[in-house]
Parts: C-alpha cells; structure tokens; sequence
C-alpha cells in the first residue's frame, strides 16, 4: 500500500514535467512561424499555431486579431498595410529566449526579436521583442497567441 501512494503522489508531482517533456522544445513552433514569414512560407508559418482562437497584437491596424482564422487575417492585413505604406523585404531576426516559462501544457516565451525592412526602399530598423503563449496538443508545442512590442522604427545603420 505504501510503494501505491508513493507512485500515485510521484504520478501526480511530475506529470506536469512529463507532459512539458513530452511536447519537446517549446522554441521549435516560434522559430517556424518567423523562420515562415521570412521566407514567405506561410504554409509553414501558418502550422505553427494551435487549433481553435488565436490571439495576435502587432502594431498596425487594427492592431489586434482574433478567432481561428486570426493568422490568415493577420497576414492579409500585414500585406494590405506593406503595400499602401512602402514596406518590403519584411525580415525578422531573433535570439535566444529572455523568459520561458512552461506549466504543464501551457508556455510563455518571450524572445528578443528586430524587424528589418525597407521603407520606400530605405533600410529600416526596429529592435523589440515577441512575446509568445503556447499550448502543448498532440505530442507538439503550438503557438496560441502573440504580440509584437517594438521601438520606434529608425533608419538602419
């Protein structure tokens, strides 16, 4: 009886890290989605969210999506809004995550990113970070929601 109630308190303390353990790495998702949008893959950007709402938050209009279809419209919006402002060779370059936290299937990662462009054909800068919630569904890490929080774009130097 007592080797039983050990092994259901062990079950219980350490499902949670199984669980974790179990989805792999919580970066490989992210890195997708940027590596995709970088490439103009959105096939590969767009199998990097979880099923059901996805919530974004960038700093365009109208600034927030929400729903199932959320990077779809989001990506729309993002064309919509390059091609009337004079944006073009959007690239997003990232390091390593400043914060990850993970609670059984549900992470927090947020990464250093800068957002690399061109502004009617003049490089443009702007450094910040993406801020990343995630949830663990069928063995894999998916992204369940986003923002975007940048300085002030400038001239690149």
């Amino acid at each position: 009886m007592r080797k039983t109630i050990l092994a259901v308190f062990a079950c219980i303390l350490f499902f949670p890290f199984a669980l974790a353990a179990y989805a792999g790495d919580v970066t490989l998702p992210i890195h997708q989605f940027i590596d995709g949008f970088n490439r103009g893959d959105t096939k590969a950007a767009f199998a990097s969210y979880a099923k059901g709402n996805i919530m974004i938050v960038d700093e365009f209009a109208p600034h927030r999506w929400y729903g199932p279809n959320a990077p779809q419209e989001w990506a729309a919006e993002y064309d919509k809004h390059a091609q009337a402002t004079g944006v073009s060779d959007g690239q997003v370059t990232y390091g390593s995550p400043t914060r990850t936290e993970i609670d059984g299937n549900e992470a927090y990662v947020i990464l250093p990113t800068v957002y690399l462009y061109k502004d009617h054909g003049k490089p443009t800068v702007e450094e910040g970070q993406m801020t990343f919630v995630l949830h663990a569904e069928a063995g894999a890490w998916k992204i369940s929601a986003w923002t975007w929080s940048g300085v002030k774009p400038h001239p690149a130097m």
